[in-house]
């Protein structure tokens, strides 16, 4: 009986909810928002990728108010930790012309940096403009976070902020377009992050931990190489290793991995701190060899202190390339 008392409430029913649904699908009539007449603000972060020391984080900060009510008086960005030298707060907002390129009117006065704090003061009648923000990353932020309140003033006493981060300033180091050559500038540390000669090789023996070469070889495919000093010799023919010069580096040779703050092309791809942490180089050889342009290869040195991303921007047939470098410091190390 339950059952058959269902079936007829909802034979009942069903018209009814139909009838309720029909009703909550009436078109509703738009009306335009009214807008808002205070002094009203915006920001956005403009930099993707990790934040590394001596980089920079770039913003862009809107600011408006109704012309009826006032102008623009100034805007200032106060940094949780002060910028390096650098920093500051364009003075000009921005449109993009026909051809697509930016166009920059000056609104203010240049920007003036006092100890965390950047300041734009308008010198133009404008109630309405977007400045950009670039923040130099400093060697005190390394490992820290870092938060930014911005400020905007109108003429009328209106103030109004806002506050982006924090942000996570990464541990790695960076060094860009490192010339090496063969049997010269051949000696590669990742302590210095530095290429050396043999001569400068054998006063730092103890932190080369890369030999560069070029073989064009009949009996396999060699080409350049990143060898560590402390591989088998059939690794590195020809190569006469100055005094001292033995690490054992661990290498991993890697393809399509064109970070972007090492290569500088068009691929989104970054190397961050959290890549190093992860990546287990325990079971690698210590030899790349047969390397071509946008190649890389993970390193970690002989000591566990470092680990390192060693990108290849170019190569020569006359056994020269250039080379770039993200270094990671291994905590407790």
């Amino acid at each position: 009986m339950m059952i058959i008392r269902n079936k007829i409430v909802s034979l009942y029913t069903a018209p009814l909810f139909a009838v309720l649904a029909l009703a909550s699908c009436k078109k509703q009539e738009y009306e335009l928002p009214t807008a808002s007449t205070n002094l009203q603000n915006d920001a956005i972060k403009r930099t993707i990728g990790p934040n590394l020391v001596t980089g920079t984080i770039n913003f862009a900060y809107a600011l408006a108010i109704v012309p009826e009510k006032g102008k623009l008086s100034s805007i200032e960005v106060e940094a949780s930790i002060a910028g390096a030298a650098g920093t500051f707060l364009d003075n000009n907002s921005y449109y993009t012309a026909g051809n697509g390129a930016d166009v920059g009117v000056p609104v203010g006065s240049a920007s003036v940096t006092n100890g965390a704090i950047t300041k734009v003061t308008f010198n133009k009648d404008t109630s309405a403009a977007t400045l950009r923000y670039t923040y130099v990353i400093p060697e005190e932020a390394r490992g820290k976070t870092v938060s930014f309140k911005f400020t905007g003033k109108s003429s009328n006493g209106e103030t109004v902020t806002y506050t982006m981060g924090p942000y996570t300033i990464s541990t790695m180091d960076i060094k860009r377009l490192l010339a090496v050559s063969n049997n010269n500038l051949a000696f590669i540390s990742i302590a210095d992050m530095a290429v050396y000669n043999s001569v400068q090789a054998a006063a730092n023996a103890s932190k080369i931990d890369v030999v560069y070469l070029f073989r064009n070889l009949t009996t396999s495919a060699f080409n350049h190489a990143l060898v560590s000093p402390g591989a088998d010799t059939s690794y590195l023919p020809g190569v006469t290793l100055p005094a001292g010069v033995n690490r054992s580096t661990k290498l991993r040779k890697v393809f399509n991995l064109q970070d972007y703050n090492l290569a500088l092309l068009q691929f989104g791809i970054y190397i961050d701190d959290l890549d190093f942490q992860q990546i287990d180089l325990n079971d690698s050889p210590n030899f790349a060899i047969n390397l071509r342009a946008e190649a890389g290869v993970w390193a970690e040195t002989a000591d566990g202190k470092y680990k390192a991303y060693i990108y290849i921007n170019s190569v020569n047939a006359a056994g020269t390339a250039v080379i770039s470098m993200k270094r990671w410091t291994v905590p407790g190390k």
